[in-house]
Parts: C-alpha cells; sequence; structure tokens
C-alpha cells in the first residue's frame, strides 16, 4: 500500500460539527458525525484550546447522558483484515460548566480498550478487524457523562505494528530532538501525532539534508522532518538513557526504534549501536546506522515488561561516536479476549433495525458484551454468540415480515406482536431449525398460514400466535372463515411473559409435552392459569386484608375465590428486590411444569403495572416456622425428612426435560398443606439446564445466605449439584432443630462449622434436637447425616444425584417401619462415627466460605 500524498482511505469525524469542513491545519476532509450515530447531544466547549494537532475539532463536541453504551461505527474502505490506527480525541473544555472531567470506559468493539480518565487527550489503538467494520464505543461507568471530541481511522501499511492477536495502543510516540509543536499529516502519510522531546543532558542535532524516508522498503515511513533531529549522549563512553513506566507490571510492551545517521562521518566511520533493558538486558546485536537512511529496530520478540522500563542505548566498544536515537514509539498490548457475534446475526439485526427504523438504542455489538446486549434480544455465551430470542413486540414496526429474519439461524423464539405489519406470513420463517414460539398476534397480516409453519404447529413442535389478524387464514386456499385462534389460557399466559424473557428462562420452551407434563394428581383446583384483573385481585384477597407471608417479590395475601376455595396471592412490588424477570420466570415454569409435589398456580394478574400470581394455599405455612416451633419434637425426625418435598426436587432435576435448577431451595421456600405434604415454591431463581452435565456461570451468584453452593459462590458454576447442597443444609436443620446461620458475639456461625466437630467426636446425641428424645433409632440417625455430609462435601462432583439421595432416604423410612431390617454390618472395630469420618468429612471443609 503507497500512501504517498494521498489520504485515501481516510475516516476523520468532528463530532458535534454542524457540517463537514476541510481542516485548515491538515487540509484533511472531516464530516460531521451525524450519518455515525443516532444518540448524545451536541455541546459546546468554554476553554480557549492552544493545540497545534487539533485546533477546529475542539469547538464542539457529543456527549451521552443517555444510555450506557453509545458506539460510532467505521467501515474503512479497505474492509476486513487490514491493518488501521484509529484515534479518539477529548478535549472536555469544561462544556457542562461543572469543572470536573468524567471517567468512562472506551471500548474497541466489544472489548474494552481504556479508561478515559484525562481532561485533553488523544487515544490511540493498532488494529487488524476481521470484520468490515470496527464499532467504537463509549461506556458510562456512573462517573461522569461521557463525550467525544474527533474521532480519526487511518490505513496502515499491513508489515508495520504486527503481532499475533490483539491490538496495540499507542502510549508515547516522541520526535526526538524535534521542534516545540506536534507533528501530523500531511508531514506524516499515516497521519500519527509525533510530540517533541528532549532532555537537558541530551545533544540535539539535526540537519538539512534530504531523508530517503519514503522508500518502498520501509512501511514505517517516517517523516523525513521528524528524521532530519536526533539527539547524542555527551560522548561514546555515556549511554543515550531513556525511562518508561507501563500502566502496570504486566503489561506488554512493544518498543519501536527510529534511527538514521543525520552526520557526515569521516571516511570508513560508521556508527555502531546496542540497545539494553535496565542496564543488564541485550535487546538487540550491533547494528549499524547508515547515512540518510532510516531504520527501524523493534526488539519486541517476547514483548517487554516490568514495573519500571530503562532503555539504554551504548555506542560499539572502542568508537568514538556517542549514540543516537531519531524517534520512539512505545505501545501496549491491549487483549481482545471477547469474540463479537455472529457475523451473519449481526447484518441481519442491524438491517432490521434500518428496514424498521428501531427506535431502541441498538448500537455496538448485538449481544456482547452480555451486560450491553441490545433490548428485547437474548443470545447464546459460548464461542461466537448466535441470536435465540427476538422480541419486537409493541414496537411500531410497519411493512411485510421481512424474509431475513430465516437467516438467524439459531432463533427460538419471535415476538412481532402487536406492530402493523402487512401481507402474508413468510414461508421462510418455517426453515428456521430451532424455532419454538413465533408470536404475530395484534398485526394486520393477510392471506393463508404456511403449510409448512401449521404443520410444526400441529405437531406440537412451535407455539403459533396469530389472534387479532383479521384477514389472515388458516389454510389455503382462503375462505370465509377467517382466523380465530382459540388457545389454551396456559399457552396465552405463556406468551404474556415474553416480554422482558430472561435469558434464563429460554429453555423453557424445548420442555418436550412428555417430559413437561409430569403427574396431575390433586387436581381439585379446576380454574388453571385464568388470568384475573387487579380489581378482582383486590376482591379476593378483601383489599388486601391478611398478609401470610414477605419474600424477594413482596408481600403474600390470603385470598378466597367465588366458589370458596382459599388461595394465597403473590403481589409484585414496585421496590422488589428482585424484579418482574424472576416474577416472570416463576409463573413461566409452572405453567409449564405439573408435579404433585409442587405447588400450583392458579392464575395470574398482568394488569398494567400491578403483577400478581395466585397459587393453592397451603395450610400448614412452611416448614422453616415449624423447625423453629416448641412442638416441633412431636414430629418424628425421619418423618420430617419427608416434608422436604424430596420428589418435587428430584422431579426438577431428572424428570423435567430439561432439567431445572431450583437456586433458592431453603425451608421457607418448602409449603405445607392440610396433611403435612410438602410442595416447592418459589421458583423465581430457577435455571433450565440446556443439556445433560450442563454447568453454567454465573456472574451473579443467588440464592440466600447459609443455603448457597460455596463452590456455586466461588467459581459462580451453577448445576443440580448446587440444589444438592442446599438440601443437605436443610437435612442437618431438621436433625439439629437449628437455623443454618446464628449470630453469636457479633459472627455468624454456620451449621456445618456447629456440627462437623460432634460428628468428628461421634456424639449423636448432641447432634439431633433434644425436642427428638426417644424418637429415634440410633444407626438411622447416622444415616441421615452420613446422608448430609455427602450433599454438602466442598465440590459438586463428590455429591451424590438428587435421585440417589431419594433412594437412600427411602432406605432410611423403610428401616424406621420395620425395625428388624438393619444396615450392612460393620466391623466390630468401626463405629458408626467412624465410618462416617472416613468416607464423608474431608479436611478443611468446614472452612469452606458459604455466605455472599
Amino acid at each position: 500500500m503507497n500512501l504517498a500524498g494521498d489520504p485515501s482511505g481516510f475516516i476523520s469525524i468532528d463530532c458535534g460539527a454542524s457540517g463537514d469542513y476541510t481542516d485548515n491545519v491538515t487540509g484533511l476532509f472531516y464530516e460531521s458525525d451525524a450519518t455515525y450515530i443516532d444518540t448524545g447531544e451536541i455541546r459546546e466547549t468554554s476553554f480557549d484550546f492552544n493545540l497545534s494537532c487539533y485546533k477546529q475539532q475542539v469547538k464542539y463536541l457529543r456527549s451521552f447522558p443517555q444510555g450506557t453504551r453509545n458506539c460510532y461505527t467505521l467501515k474503512p474502505k479497505q474492509g476486513a483484515n487490514h491493518n488501521y490506527l484509529i484515534r479518539a480525541f477529548f478535549a472536555y473544555g469544561n462544556y457542562d460548566c461543572k469543572n470536573q472531567f468524567p471517567t468512562f470506559d472506551l471500548y474497541l468493539g466489544v472489548n474494552k480498550w481504556l479508561t478515559v480518565d484525562q481532561g485533553t487527550a488523544a487515544f490511540e489503538i493498532i488494529h487488524v478487524p476481521s470484520v468490515d467494520y470496527i464499532d467504537v464505543c463509549l461506556v458510562n461507568t456512573g462517573y461522569g457523562v461521557p463525550f467525544l471530541s474527533a474521532l480519526d481511522l487511518r490505513p496502515l501499511d499491513y508489515s508495520i505494528y504486527r503481532i499475533q492477536e490483539g491490538a496495540l495502543s499507542t502510549i508515547r510516540r516522541y520526535d526526538v530532538g524535534g521542534a516545540s509543536s506536534r507533528t501530523r499529516y500531511p508531514v506524516d502519510i499515516y497521519d500519527r501525532l509525533w510530540k517533541p522531546i528532549s532532555f537537558p543532558d541530551w545533544i540535539v542535532i539535526s540537519t538539512e539534508s534530504s531523508i530517503y524516508a519514503q522508500s518502498l522498503d520501509d512501511g514505517y515511513k517516517i517523516p523525513a522532518e521528524v528524521l532530519k533531529t536526533a539527539a547524542k549522549s555527551l560522548n561514546a563512553s555515556i549511554p543515550l538513557s531513556l525511562y518508561f513506566d507501563p500502566p502496570d507490571s504486566s503489561s506488554q510492551c512493544y518498543v519501536y526504534f527510529h534511527f538514521t545517521e543525520i552526520e557526515k562521518l569521516k571516511v570508513g566511520q560508521k556508527r555502531e549501536l546496542s540497545i539494553r533493558l535496565n542496564g543488564e538486558r541485550n535487546l538487540t546485536k550491533w547494528t549499524s546506522i547508515e547515512y540518510l537512511k532510516p531504520t527501524t529496530i523493534a526488539p519486541n520478540n517476547p514483548p517487554i515488561n516490568g514495573t519500571r522500563l530503562h532503555f539504554s542505548i551504548y555506542a560499539a566498544e572502542g568508537s568514538d561516536l556517542p549514540p543516537i536515537l531519531n524517534a520512539i514509539e512505545i505501545c501496549v498490548f491491549v487483549e481482545l479476549p471477547l469474540s463479537p457475534t455472529n457475523l451473519n446475526d449481526v447484518s441481519v439485526i442491524k438491517d432490521l433495525k434500518q428496514k424498521y427504523r428501531v427506535t431502541r438504542n441498538w448500537q455496538g455489538d448485538p449481544c456482547v458484551p452480555s451486560s450491553f446486549s441490545w433490548e428485547g434480544l437474548n443470545c447464546t455465551n459460548d464461542g461466537t454468540p448466535r441470536i435465540i430470542s427476538l422480541n419486537l413486540s409493541s414496537s411500531k414496526l410497519t411493512g411485510a415480515i421481512a424474509t431475513s429474519l430465516s437467516n438467524l439461524e439459531a432463533l427460538t423464539i419471535l415476538d412481532l406482536s402487536y406492530n402493523n405489519l402487512t401481507g402474508p406470513v413468510p414461508e421462510v420463517l418455517a426453515q428456521l431449525p430451532d424455532l419454538k414460539v413465533l408470536n404475530l398476534t395484534g398485526n394486520k397480516l393477510s392471506g393463508s398460514v404456511p403449510d409448512a409453519l401449521m404443520e410444526k404447529f400441529k405437531c406440537g413442535t412451535l407455539l403459533l400466535r396469530l389472534e387479532e389478524n383479521q384477514d389472515l387464514c388458516l389454510s389455503s386456499p382462503c375462505h370465509e372463515n377467517k382466523m380465530n385462534f382459540i388457545f389454551p389460557a396456559v399457552v396465552l399466559s405463556l406468551v404474556i411473559f415474553l416480554i422482558l424473557l430472561p435469558a434464563g428462562t429460554l429453555a423453557m420452551y424445548r420442555i418436550r409435552r412428555k417430559g413437561a407434563t409430569g403427574s396431575k394428581e390433586e387436581g381439585s383446583l379446576k380454574s388453571k392459569n385464568r388470568q384475573f384483573t387487579y380489581s378482582e385481585i383486590v376482591s379476593i384477597t378483601d383489599n388486601f386484608k391478611t398478609v401470610i407471608g414477605e419474600g424477594g417479590f413482596g408481600k403474600v395475601y390470603m385470598g378466597t375465590l367465588e366458589d370458596g376455595t382459599e388461595v394465597a396471592v403473590k403481589v409484585l412490588s414496585q421496590s422488589s428486590r428482585q424484579g418482574y424477570k424472576e416474577f416472570q420466570a416463576e409463573a413461566q415454569l409452572l405453567m409449564i411444569v405439573h408435579h404433585r409435589n409442587l405447588v400450583s398456580l392458579i392464575g395470574y394478574c398482568d394488569d398494567r403495572h400491578n403483577k400478581a400470581l395466585i397459587y393453592e394455599y397451603m395450610t400448614n405455612g412452611n416448614l422453616k416456622t415449624h423447625i423453629s416451633l416448641d412442638d416441633f419434637g412431636h414430629f418424628h425426625f425421619l418423618t420430617a425428612t419427608k416434608l422436604l418435598g424430596i420428589a418435587g426436587l428430584d422431579y426438577l432435576h431428572n424428570g423435567c426435560k430439561p432439567p431445572t435448577i431450583h437456586r433458592d431451595f431453603k425451608p421457607s421456600n418448602i409449603l405445607l398443606n392440610e396433611n403435612m405434604q410438602a410442595k416447592l415454591a418459589d421458583f423465581g431463581l430457577s435455571r433450565l439446564i440446556y443439556k445433560e452435565n450442563d454447568s453454567g456461570i454465573d456472574t451473579c451468584p443467588a440464592g440466600t445466605p447459609g443455603y448457597i453452593d460455596p463452590e456455586f459462590y466461588v467459581t459462580g458454576i451453577l448445576n443440580k449439584k448446587s440444589d444438592v447442597y442446599s438440601f443437605g443444609i436443610i437435612l442437618f436443620q431438621l436433625i439439629t432443630g437449628q437455623h443454618a446461620i446464628i449470630r453469636s458475639l457479633g459472627e455468624d456461625r454456620y451449621i456445618l462449622k456447629r456440627v462437623i466437630p460432634l460428628i468428628e467426636r461421634g456424639d449423636i446425641q448432641n447432634i439431633v434436637d433434644p425436642r427428638l428424645e426417644g424418637q429415634f433409632n440410633t444407626k438411622a440417625a447416622w444415616k441421615i447425616v452420613e446422608i448430609a455430609m455427602s450433599c454438602v462435601l466442598p465440590s459438586a462432583v463428590q455429591r451424590p444425584d438428587m435421585s440417589d439421595v431419594v433412594a437412600e432416604l427411602k432406605e432410611c423410612f423403610a428401616t424406621e417401619v420395620d425395625p428388624q431390617r438393619s444396615y450392612p454390618a460393620e466391623s466390630s472395630n468401626t463405629s458408626s462415627s467412624d465410618s462416617l469420618k472416613n468416607v464423608c468429612i474431608e479436611p478443611g471443609m468446614e472452612m469452606v466460605p458459604i455466605t455472599r
């Protein structure tokens, strides 16, 4: 690439400028940023800047008070896999009259580039993108409003500043011995910014001779004006020294030394140099510097790191010519660990944004980072992300349904309801291999529903919603009978909750009907999944008269239906610390999964700002209250273990397809009916497992202190064994009659720390709740302790599956029913407690953190 005298491929953007113009200093054409971004505010600075490199670009800027991430998308003419220098320029100028410079993050695509915390600064990065566009994003971190003054992109020769992966952020670029002002285009054909530098103990030298700086074999093309000046040490015995402090000791630094001999030497003389790091490590061999010919030395294999870098340039031994340096560049490696969203998905979704003029703040990458993913999208989070859910309900879409949607090959849920879409339903949507939900309710679609979609609907592989499309027909050819789908209430309820669907519940729609139906015993509640109005909720609860519980969502009220059925009404509080997404998750799971040991959902209310769920009423409250009662001893402790509803948890883990992790298994979420039968409740934090033995990463471990799996808390790795740990803690509570955490002398004391020393001593008498005295079989008690210990082992892989726990507890139950039955004989010199210690207790168990 020969760019001499030709700024072809340059992109120069003046952020906040009212129009395009030619810069009167560089002669470069600067564009307004109006066509690059549709968010932010144009603001005028109030400072008088004295800058040599940017003059016209400091008068205005664009600030971004709205949105967490705002992005400029650059589309270089050369496209992907070319080398580019990208520069972001910031000149605060007290535009907001706060006289306080904000701090925010700057992203290159989906990866963080650096933190901006300077009043006036230009930041450069050298990058080879794998796609045809480059996103430069400003991210609000809560320490002031991000802004940008100018943004430049410059194509570079492919042979320079090359690294295997990642990018290079320019930290220093010095014109040694240069003039008093910075140098840039047109002096530098790549428009690099060169800052003059010199030190008192350096001798500045210069020349007026012509430098052969633009030779074809010199990709760096250092400007002749930069190479015409240099510095040398006082004599040949004194090295030329330069110090640099990296951002941190682990930073990988890349250094580029630029030399040209500019002194006319005697015949036969030649200046030879060597570069050392910190006075010890030789970075180069002896190198000869030729007269008026540029030489670049880049000793970057491997990259350089350290707390402080001291570069020394030495003259050859015996030489009377001191070392010189004309220019130096120092860059720091920027890791780019995150992969952008699948390019095909990005192309489709950006075309949709343009076609439908979507007004949401859709900027940057649609999926990555996950914390900035676009509103209405859910994506996979492994490898190259794919879009798996698209919700554009009530988005004022007009025109035909875009056939390009069929190119979102990983899509499982598509919601285009309540827009003004017209024309036929595209048959190509049936080509989406994983599509489980298609909601086209409330549009103006016409024609026949494609046979391929109807076939999927009839086979039960597609949930198809087509109500409120007056001109849409069921089949082809169209007859006078218009579309009038009537779906079961459970289907209607499920789709209502699609809005803001959490990523963790997407797999709900992959549940097979056979696996999800489960057992429907105890079907006395006939009006399942009925929709209630808010006024009906007020009437059912007698104006919220009786509070029977309170949790993360809000309060639970006693209620009575018209037919006299007692119910529990959970009302979502406006100040709920868990929120609508978890509220949705609970409703979605209970609408699909049914089991005699799972609490039954009767109906729901989704009336504007009022949300409520109506459950069957559990007469005897929750297990937590019974553990605390003085008459707890009236329950045989083995009978008490049956209260856990273990069949319900086993069903979630092994009966559902895919399996479900409860994530907040604790006594207060185990409800008891009039027959003391236990049912699991509170599924707001539940999560489905997409495939067998799958484990997910959760950066915000959820649950209740005292019951949280310590491995999950530390690693964020979530699987079924996290629930097993919580189950083990509850087993210990039932045996001991104690709380999971006791506050004593200003310190939280956890149940494992209290119990394990007793187990090690074989003291079963002091382990079992004294209120149960005389009501237990010692061997059975040890068996329960052994099961509990196996559930709370530090590593999830060591814990049993819930089905194995159920089998072990059934063995205990059988022994209590048949006292003649005994466990396998133990050796005469090994007690139950000794056997348990050998099998269950591991060193350091009590030290595992179990708090948040």
